[in-house]
């Protein structure tokens, strides 16, 4: 049942003071107040970004207020990168800022003194002016503290300082006059001595999330009547009890025609209500690989598992997970749901960019080692593989052949029928070649001009000749005319010569060049059209 509301607020930032739709959540409030009131004091308020910590804070703000005491409120988000450089610069400006909002001259030069360090003069400062100048109690309120424990060296000076001061208070002296709440989103991760923490001192309020009670009750205050079915059970199943998350709910089933059952349907897609909410934390995690990976890792698994303490405690300030001990488990439906979607559309957008990118790399292989005429590979291809080849046979101890073939007369072809001819000629060969080689490992490529280069390993002096043979009766058979030619046939011939050797590691490849190109230059020299073998190196003949 519906009943009709007024006034409804759209869930962003702290709740106002007055507004109907904040939740106590008892005894903290209470417990709050009663807490400042007390001499020297500190109220540690630690909870997940959107849980209240805010809302709370400034209504103790207005109770402090209210009974004559004044208020300090220290965010650490507004601090420029730059404070945070040293601790003499981050100390002088925390003690500046206490003297702005008290409304009081800074006269920060008068107590510092570089001898005596940063701590000791914001101490004096705090001690000789702040709290003797203003008679009534100061609550000097800590927002965000957890923004300290990225810069180590200031934390583990700056909250040893603060513990003293707690010190200090209990012995009646001035500082019974200063009361510290320290708010962060996150556990304390850094390391500070038991003694000289502040981390386990005074009252200490971890905001909970939303009970089944209070989740009808605010419900109730937006005009819902859920008490007597489960619509509460399944915003629940959702979104937990996070105070921002039921909020946004509720707010959207007030103020739209919107079922519950298309809003949980909606809730974990991008048209959904916490869509903006969502992405932002996607937005974030996909900037922190290592964070990401940890939640990603989180949300595959079905029970609680134990990370990295500072990565766990960065999700949990995200509101991302909850711990359990030492481990921790994602927080809700909501956030397993979605991010298990991106996480899954990630990679397989990163699969289809892998895929992308190797088609690329291929593509600029073939660019690099692809003779581009011929379409086969080129001079510096057949160097690499020859190396790569020689080494494998060195340590195989098989033999490697390499022949060395020559398009007889070529620059009489090209003369005589054009470049265009040439180039179509050089194709028809270099196909030709290419159908003779049957096995995967024999590679032929185009050495230069009209000159081609066949790799065969595993084959001796004899297999090789057979090979070569085969290749110069399959060129004769295209019969492509050369009228000019010195060869008696006046057709496109080969002139080829074949070198073999079994390598080893001493010797360098070129050796077994040389022998072939000595063996084609016999070739030619005896008439051209025919096979030359090496009298150099010759194994298996």
């Amino acid at each position: 049942m519906t009943y009709p509301t007024q006034s409804l607020e759209f869930p962003s930032g702290p709740v106002p003071l007055n507004s109907k739709f904040y939740m106590e959540r008892p005894p903290i409030e209470e417990e709050a107040y009663n807490a400042i009131c007390q001499p020297g004091n500190v109220i540690r308020i630690r909870g997940p970004k959107k849980m209240g910590k805010s809302s709370l804070v400034n209504r103790i703000i207005v109770y402090a207020q209210e009974i004559s005491y004044k208020t300090v409120n220290i965010d650490f988000q507004q601090a420029d990168e730059s404070v945070f450089s040293n601790l003499n610069k981050f100390l002088r400006w925390f003690c500046a800022n206490v003297s702005l909002q008290l409304k009081i001259d800074n006269i920060l030069d008068d107590f510092w003194d570089e001898d005596i360090g940063s701590k000791v003069s914001s101490t004096l400062y705090f001690e000789e002016y702040l709290l003797t100048e203003i008679e009534t109690p100061i609550v000097l309120i800590l927002n965000e503290v957890n923004i300290l424990f990225e810069h180590i060296k200031i934390a583990q000076d700056f909250f040893p300082m603060l513990r003293f001061w707690y010190e200090k208070a209990q012995q009646n002296d001035i500082f019974e006059n200063l009361r510290l709440i320290v708010v962060h989103s996150t556990e304390i991760y850094i390391k500070l001595n038991i003694n000289q923490s502040p981390f386990n001192i005074g009252l200490q309020i971890k905001l909970p999330e939303f009970n089944l009670e209070q989740i009808k009750k605010l419900a109730l205050v937006h005009g819902l009547d859920w008490s007597e079915g489960n619509e509460a059970e399944q915003l629940m199943a959702m979104v937990g009890g996070h105070p921002y998350l039921v909020r946004l709910a509720l707010y959207y089933l007030c103020q739209q025609n919107m079922s519950l059952e298309q809003l949980l349907l909606e809730a974990p897609t991008h048209t959904g209500i916490y869509n903006n909410h969502l992405r932002n934390l996607w937005e974030y995690l996909q900037e922190k690989p290592e964070l990401l990976a940890a939640f990603k890792k989180i949300i595959r698994e079905k029970n609680s598992i134990r990370l990295e303490n500072i990565l766990v405690y960065q999700l949990d300030s995200l509101g991302l997970v909850k711990l359990n001990g030492n481990e921790c488990i994602y927080s809700c439906e909501l956030y397993r749901i979605y991010f298990q979607e991106e996480i899954n559309r990630m990679e397989l957008e990163n699969q289809d960019r892998l895929e992308q990118l190797e088609q690329e790399n291929k593509k600029l292989k073939n660019l690099v080692n692809i003779d581009s005429l011929t379409e086969t590979y080129n001079r510096r291809y057949f160097d690499e593989h020859l190396n790569l080849e020689w080494q494998r046979m060195a340590r195989e101890q098989m033999p490697l052949s390499l022949i060395l073939l020559d398009i007889d007369c070529f620059k009489l072809y090209n003369d005589t029928y054009g470049h265009q001819a040439g180039d179509n000629c050089l194709q028809e060969v270099s196909r030709t070649i290419c159908n003779c080689l049957k096995r995967p490992a024999d590679i032929m490529a185009r050495y230069g001009g009209e000159e081609f280069v066949i790799i065969l390993p595993q084959v001796d002096t004899k297999g090789t000749f057979y090979v070569a043979t085969k290749i110069s009766n399959a060129i004769k058979y295209l019969g492509i005319k050369n009228i000019k030619s010195k060869v008696t046939l006046g057709i496109v011939t080969v002139s080829m010569g074949v070198a073999c050797t079994v390598p080893n590691y001493q010797d360098n490849p070129a050796i077994l060049v040389r022998a072939a190109d000595e063996a084609l230059y016999q070739s030619k020299e005896q008439g051209r059209d025919r096979i030359s073998i090496s009298p150099f190196l010759n194994f298996g003949e």
